[in-house]
């Protein structure tokens, strides 16, 4: 086997300090040949060229034995040599060694060996750890520094030790690197773009550090910056108005309303509790009781009374400077006692109850009637706006529940005779009332009563849109049955004779009668008739009984 051997011979004919030096790489093996000191002594001393009679012997010195000198003069290795362990960061790796030259057994000096180790580049730069954490705060100004570790090579030489550093990351950072006193590299990030963390909250970077060897080696530093977060965001409600209704009978343990608010911040900058606004009246506090950590009202008491509250919110963050929003929250308290508008409507020429009589010629504008609504519930539920299904005539607001109807196109009897129309009211309650006024419901009855006669006189009709026990309809005479004459059956709206009729009781009757639902909340209609009754003292019998269907005031609830 063919052994290579790359050394390179230095001789210096007899310097100040060393008399031969030698060079040689390291990571050879051992016993490898260094040089021939017989040889290279002969080149500047004259008198030393009979090599028969030289000899040379190595001096023992401390530390561990690197080489071995022969008799004949010449240098070997005696183990693998590792510049590093010898050296350390020393920038020229070289061991001295004395060798005494003797000739004929006789003396003559002590000669100094300077070998040099040439470092080869056999080891990388290396980073304390593979990979690091760094942390910017989300309000750091731009040019602040983070230090980071630099590099180390266990190389020896300006070359293979000399590192140069290389970012590559986000453009919010970059690398400064500056050199020491000692050589050494001192690195640091710096912060060239504020940072968001709600944008992005970490980055990641890394630093390439090479040496300047031949071929160069290099290594990574992979590192993590996170965003630490700043308390730069308020909380933020799901809607900015919350407005429920519930019934006044509503349990304690069940929420009225739950609260919803984010914030982007994390940590104690995003965790969120709710109050009640420092404004907020004692009898809210009373009623009602807010969870502080999850947003959830309920009651504290029952609600007999009140009909609509209105209060606010606040949702506050636990930052160290903690920033809040506001919210509105409106409860409609929904009374099952509630009742729908009574409209009362007053003509300036009554003809009866709901019917008025005008002149043809009356002028576009002109006074018909007044109109007065009464509605005595609470808050938003007896608050009541009024209008006419009609295109002749119109209804103006007088104030707080009070029209005047006026006309609103001039009126021809040629063309009609009568004109009949519907004022409808209704609450801004949940749900609204609403109460229609059908202007037109007054109808005369002629009624001939004859001994022979049957009792029954009419039938009231009335209907309902709604269904099962809500439709389910009750009847009554209200007034006008001072004299006890007549009876109305309650189910089904007939009309009769309550007992036997005289001669005097001959004369005009104006009923007005009530009809009623069976729902929750009760709702009800009126209509009025004018029954006129003549007496027939013959004896014949009737053979025609009257039924008349009387429409009634419808009442709807909106829902």
């Amino acid at each position: 086997m063919l052994l290579c051997l790359c050394i390179l011979l230095t001789f210096s004919h007899c310097s100040a300090s060393e008399d031969i030096t030698y060079h040689i790489k390291e990571e050879n093996s051992p016993y490898t040949y260094v040089g021939d000191i017989a040889t290279d002594l002969q080149k500047s001393d004259n008198s030393l060229k009979n090599k028969d009679l030289i000899t040379f012997s190595q001096r023992q010195q401390k530390g561990e034995q690197l080489f071995n000198v022969t008799k004949t003069g010449k240098l070997y290795t005696v183990q693998t040599l590792d510049a590093e362990s010898v050296c350390s960061y020393e920038k020229e790796c070289f061991e001295t060694i004395q060798v005494a030259v003797n000739k004929s057994k006789t003396f003559m000096k002590i000669l100094k060996i300077k070998v040099i180790i040439e470092d080869i580049n056999d080891h990388q730069p290396e980073f304390p750890k593979k990979e690091f954490t760094l942390k910017f705060k989300e309000e750091d100004r731009e040019g602040i520094k983070k230090t980071i570790p630099s590099a180390m090579d266990n190389d020896i030489g300006n070359k293979s030790s000399s590192i140069k550093y290389k970012y590559h990351g986000d453009e919010h950072f970059s690398l400064s690197v500056s050199k020491q006193a000692d050589g050494l590299s001192s690195l640091a990030i710096i912060l060239e773009k504020k940072l968001d963390r709600e944008k992005k909250d970490s980055y990641n970077i890394e630093v390439i550090a090479k040496d300047g060897g031949t071929p160069p080696k290099q290594s990574v530093l992979k590192f993590k910056i996170s965003v630490e977060d700043e308390n730069d965001n308020e909380p933020k409600f799901s809607q900015s108005i919350y407005n429920v209704s519930i019934e006044h009978k509503h349990k304690k343990n069940i929420p009225v309303v739950t609260l919803s608010a984010s914030d982007l911040d994390i940590g104690r900058n995003g965790k969120i509790s709710y109050y009640f606004s420092p404004r907020t009246d004692m009898k809210i506090r009373r009623h009602f009781n807010l969870d502080e950590k999850t947003g959830k009202i309920y009651l504290n008491s029952t609600l007999l009374e009140e009909k609509f509250f209105e209060f606010y919110v606040v949702a506050k963050d636990n930052g160290s400077s903690p920033l809040n929003s506001i919210a509105t929250v409106m409860v409609n308290v929904i009374n099952q006692l509630n009742n729908p508008p009574n409209i009362d409507v007053n003509f300036i020429s009554t003809q009866n109850h709901n019917t008025a009589t005008i002149l043809e010629d009356i002028k576009v504008g002109s006074f018909i009637a007044d109109v007065m609504v009464t509605d005595n519930d609470v808050g938003h539920n007896g608050q009541v706006n009024c209008h006419i299904k009609d295109d002749t005539f119109k209804l103006q607001s007088m104030g707080s529940k009070e029209y005047k109807i006026v006309l609103k196109k001039a009126v021809d009897r040629e063309t009609q005779e009568h004109y009949h129309f519907t004022v409808s009211c209704e609450d801004k309650g949940l749900p609204a009332l609403k109460t229609d006024k059908d202007l037109v419901d007054h109808f005369t009855l002629n009624v001939h009563y004859h001994p022979q006669s049957k009792n029954d006189i009419t039938v009231l009709k009335a209907s309902d849109i709604d269904s099962h026990m809500n439709a389910f309809l009750r009847y009554e005479i209200v007034s006008g049955n001072e004299r006890q004459l007549f009876k109305l059956d309650s189910l089904t709206g007939v009309l009769s004779y309550s007992r036997t009729v005289y001669q005097n009781d001959a004369g005009s009757y104006e009923l007005e009668f009530v009809v009623k639902d069976s729902g929750t909340p009760v709702l009800s209609a009126t209509t009025s008739l004018l029954l006129k009754l003549t007496i027939d003292k013959k004896t014949y019998p009737m053979s025609l009984t009257l039924i008349i269907i009387i429409a009634v005031a419808c009442v709807v609830v909106s829902l």
